[in-house]
């Protein structure tokens, strides 16, 4: 490969300003640097730069899934929409699915995701115990119709993936092939130089046993999380589970209703009353699959729909609308209780066993004062709903939690045999029995921790990329007229044969502007070479730290010459796992 990119040669134009619309600093950079191109919202181009990004963001997630025993292979984007039909996941994604036909009128999808397309490729290609475990990966393009793309790369509707698929015969299998994809995917982001979080988090529409999250802390991530200082615990705000402790109700005295007129929200009844909002019970009326359900937390805390949803999954979850109460006398708005009620009621663990409320008494301009749970009324099912605050209880030791926001930048689950149930996925175990396979599923977002690398590691000036990412390792600025840029040519040169990847600004414009598209770019290491190389000095310096030092070119090469060695990703196999067939 050449390893010497002259800049005059180089397409690539840099922009003074931001595009008005860009929000994040990845994407403002990323387009200024010459990275990426819009093509449409939430599309896309990959310029030089940024392709050389996101090809050493490739083989560092290639290098590390081959050494744990993953085989890669290549599946098609455009699927056939009846097989996400068959598995219930054309309804489940919804609008974001994209959907076409072909000339003769047959359905298809282009894959937002590829459970179904790898659980038919191993039934296919597997047959009998002999065969597991597996590991199955792909590196491709995904789409999702997104009603609202926008920071740049962050959230498009077309994006690089890798996902892979371990196949095992039991849990333990599936367990074992976790850990195996939980090490990989942290060696992955620790050679990259991402700063991330492993977080607990829910399953949702994937279903499967275990879930967790890798989170790229950025002020820009869509993400929010909950950590506690005191013990480490980390977790996706819809996977905090608070836990349920029933008190002893029998000191409340009956139920006494009262009226309350024209107090229809929380905080006018509270304050008619006198009470806290805490001390109230807040019903949100929502359908569930079109059957209205009501929804109970602490008058003070507020439904994460989110967090629903996703605890539900895969069920739909929408607000009640006013024609939901028309012809419903029993359901009177503002003032809805649990007792007595006649729908469905699900609760918050806070909403505990012998805890007393005031809340609706289901007639108009009427509360109710000392409403216990399991004596005035009961619980159907209890989710952790409500949206958490900073302060709230860590799980784990009750130490007070806090939040951060965050770029997902993997998901990992143990899937079960959601799949394999679904297409009747079965080997020969050794007895020469039908034994249904266990799946478990594991994504990266490529192109997404491209974007995330940016958020973190960027400055006033510019893109600041970790070495082993960067799109060259030393970035060569002639400062200077003709025998400058001859010197710099010949110093990359040096620095090629060292085994380096350089860029080299040759172009015949001033040294203000090579110094700031230098820095913009956000190659490790600059070297400029100035009036001094007619005696044999140039300046090197750390594009991180600023720290600038005049050395020798051959002291320079040297310098940089001295690259870190990549571990032998060849070395290391925590587990035999299957070559196949």
């Amino acid at each position: 490969m050449n390893r010497i990119q002259r800049m005059s040669t180089l397409m690539l134009k840099t922009l003074r300003d931001a595009p008005a619309d860009a929000e994040t600093t990845s994407h403002q950079l990323l387009v200024r640097a010459g990275y990426v191109r819009r093509v449409a919202a939430g599309v896309w181009t990959w310029l030089p730069l940024g392709k050389r990004v996101l090809d050493n963001v490739t083989r560092i997630v290639r290098e590390e899934m081959d050494a744990i025993g993953g085989q890669e292979v290549l599946l098609p984007a455009l699927l056939p929409r009846e097989v996400y039909e068959s598995s219930g996941r054309a309804q489940e994604y919804g609008d974001l699915l994209f959907r076409l036909r072909d000339r003769k009128g047959a359905g298809f999808v282009l894959g937002p995701t590829h459970e179904e397309q790898f659980t038919l490729l191993a039934q296919d290609q597997f047959t009998s115990y002999k065969d597991l475990p597996a590991i199955l990966y792909q590196i491709q393009t995904k789409y999702r119709d997104e009603a609202r793309p926008r920071s740049g790369i962050l959230r498009g509707r077309e994006f690089q993936m890798k996902d892979a698929y371990s196949f095992d015969l039991s849990q333990e299998g599936l367990a074992a092939s976790y850990a195996l994809h939980r090490g990989a995917y942290q060696r992955v982001f620790e050679r990259l130089g991402l700063d991330y979080r492993i977080c607990s988090a829910v399953s949702g529409a994937m279903g499967g046993s275990a879930s967790e999250e890798f989170l790229a802390p950025a002020a820009a991530g869509e993400d929010t999380f909950a950590h506690c200082p005191a013990c480490g615990y980390a977790a996706n705000t819809e996977a905090v589970q608070t836990a349920l402790t029933p008190v002893d109700g029998t000191a409340h005295g009956p139920l006494a209703e009262v009226h309350t007129p024209g107090t229809e929200t929380v905080e006018d009844m509270a304050a008619y009353l006198d009470v806290p909002a805490s001390a109230t019970l807040k019903n949100l009326l929502v359908r569930i699959d079109g059957e209205i359900t009501a929804v109970g937390v602490p008058g003070d805390r507020e439904v994460d729909l989110g967090k629903l949803a996703e605890l539900l999954a895969p069920a739909a979850v929408e607000l009640v609308t006013a024609e939901d109460f028309a012809g419903r006398p029993e359901l009177v708005r503002g003032y809805v209780g649990p007792q007595k009620l006649g729908i469905r009621y699900l609760a918050d663990p806070r909403i505990a066993p012998g805890t007393a409320w005031v809340t609706g008494a289901n007639k108009p301009d009427t509360h109710a004062r000392d409403v216990v749970c399991g004596r005035d009324f009961e619980v159907d099912e209890y989710l952790d709903v409500v949206v958490v605050r900073d302060g709230d209880p860590c799980p784990s030791c009750g130490a007070g939690l806090r939040l951060d926001r965050a770029i997902e930048i993997a998901h990992i689950f143990q899937l079960g045999r959601k799949y394999t149930d679904t297409f009747r996925f079965d080997v020969l175990d050794a007895d020469g029995r039908p034994a249904r396979v266990t799946m478990g599923s594991y994504g990266i977002g490529v192109s997404r921790a491209v974007a995330a690398l940016a958020e973190q590691t960027a400055d006033a000036k510019g893109l600041c990329w970790p070495r082993e990412v960067a799109p060259a390792d030393v970035h060569v600025v002639a400062a200077g007229k003709a025998a400058q840029t001859q010197a710099a040519l010949e110093l990359a040169e040096e620095l090629a044969a060292a085994g380096l990847r350089v860029l080299v600004d040759d172009r015949p414009v001033s040294p203000g502007v090579k110094f700031t598209d230098a820095e913009l770019i956000g190659v490790p290491h600059i070297l400029i070479v100035g009036r001094r190389v007619a005696e044999g000095v140039v300046e090197l310096k750390d594009r991180r730290t600023g720290v600038a030092e005049e050395l020798t070119a051959s002291e320079a090469v040297a310098r940089l010459g001295a690259k870190p060695t990549p571990r032998d990703v060849g070395d290391e196999h925590p587990r035999e796992v299957s070559a196949g067939r």
